[in-house]
């Protein structure tokens, strides 16, 4: 079905309109996370060739254990499931139930599968967007892996009316994805990098990195959100992790790391364990070069504010039409960028020209600059 622009147009306005908007919290702390799991009841989702493996099974059992896992150690955090149980949510409801709840983080597990070979291995994460590099393979794999996770739309009754002509086999539907900015693209992109990092050296061996794809479920969210295909059903090597309780929790309590990383940085908090280092090393501190070529740290941590306007994977000129003439600061993070302007010294001077540069860019806040690390300013 091809889609006319004053239908996508029509589309997007309701879709607006239908999303609740939690109200701010300015506290500033992570209160509340949903965790979803994928499929359920009668979709089944992936199944392994012996027929004897569900996604729905495998994606509920990991989604438990880190709700548990969270839950025993942030009693303060409220932590709720789209479901619990074998049963089938509609892809819309996730979406709903996890805006209703205020949710300050939206994380869908999920498994990953390709028809006719074994070989595809590894783990991913997704944020919403749209899927890069039109023509290569991870392109085609990508769209594959879209097409079927929302296919789900299919076994809802009246599906045509409740996504209003969506057609998540065409894939021109899918423009309605690139003519919405998701307003928490950077916080989502900076929890999937902290789940990718948390993984590698887990049971699944290869990091497949992080990715923008038009996934339905991730546009409904108004929070950051990102869905995790924590292996292959199709590969022998990753199935056996995932039929495996100590393969399963392992991948738990790996998406869990991700979780007090993101959580602590979310809060601006320190914690004193060994996340606490993976929090400051996944900072990526700015580095000098020495008299003698050789890369140090700064002996003196320089603490600069400014405004936060793009988390990126890709490393843009400074001369991008994107930053509408603004100079931005780059700050590694990771396998990200991020960019932010009208760095200054002093934060009365940055709140002064805010309200400026936030009028080209609607999405951006202030944040402190130490140590090449952000975080929210108040």
């Amino acid at each position: 079905m091809k889609l006319r622009l004053s239908h996508i147009i029509a589309v997007i306005s309701a879709v607006l309109l239908a999303i609740p908007v939690p109200a701010q919290d300015t506290s500033m702390r992570l209160r509340t996370v949903v965790i979803d799991p994928g499929h359920g009841g009668k979709d089944a989702g992936c199944v392994s060739r012996d027929q004897k493996t569900y996604e729905k099974n495998i994606a509920l059992d990991i989604a438990k254990r880190l709700a548990q896992k969270i839950s025993a150690s942030y009693p303060d955090v409220s932590v709720k499931m789209t479901r619990s149980d074998d049963h089938f949510v509609e892809l819309e409801n996730r979406a709903v139930f996890a805006n209703k709840a205020g949710a300050d983080l939206f994380i869908s597990v999920h498994v990953n599968a390709v028809d006719g070979s074994t070989a595809a291995n590894g783990y991913s994460i997704h944020c919403l967007g749209q899927s890069k590099k039109k023509g290569n393979d991870l392109y085609s794999k990508n769209l594959d892996l879209v097409k079927r996770e929302n296919s789900v739309i299919k076994l809802e009754k009246n599906y045509a009316a409740t996504y209003q002509g969506f057609d998540p086999d065409d894939p021109s539907s899918s423009i309605i994805f690139s003519l919405m900015q998701n307003a928490h693209l950077g916080q989502s992109l900076e929890f999937a990098a902290d789940v990718a990092q948390a993984m590698e050296g887990g049971p699944i061996k290869t990091n497949r990195g992080v990715s923008q794809d038009p996934f339905w479920v991730l546009w409904r969210t108004a929070m950051p959100a990102v869905l995790i295909e924590v292996g292959f059903m199709t590969n022998p090597q990753d199935l056996a992790v995932l039929r495996s309780e100590v393969g399963r929790d392992q991948i738990a309590q790996n998406i869990y790391k991700a979780f007090r990383i993101y959580k602590a940085r979310y809060d601006r908090e320190e914690i004193a364990d060994q996340v606490g280092n993976d929090v400051a090393a996944a900072a990526d501190p700015v580095i000098s070069t020495g008299a003698e070529g050789v890369a140090e740290k700064s002996p003196e941590p320089k603490v600069l504010y400014g405004v936060q306007v793009l988390v990126s994977s890709k490393d843009m000129a400074e001369s991008d039409p994107f930053f509408a003439g603004y100079k931005p600061m780059k700050l590694p993070a990771g396998k990200l960028v991020k960019y932010v302007v009208g760095v200054s010294a002093k934060l009365q001077d940055v709140k002064k020209n805010y309200p400026a540069i936030q009028k080209k860019f609607p999405d951006s806040y202030i944040v402190k600059v130490e140590d090449g690390a952000t975080s929210p300013v108040k």
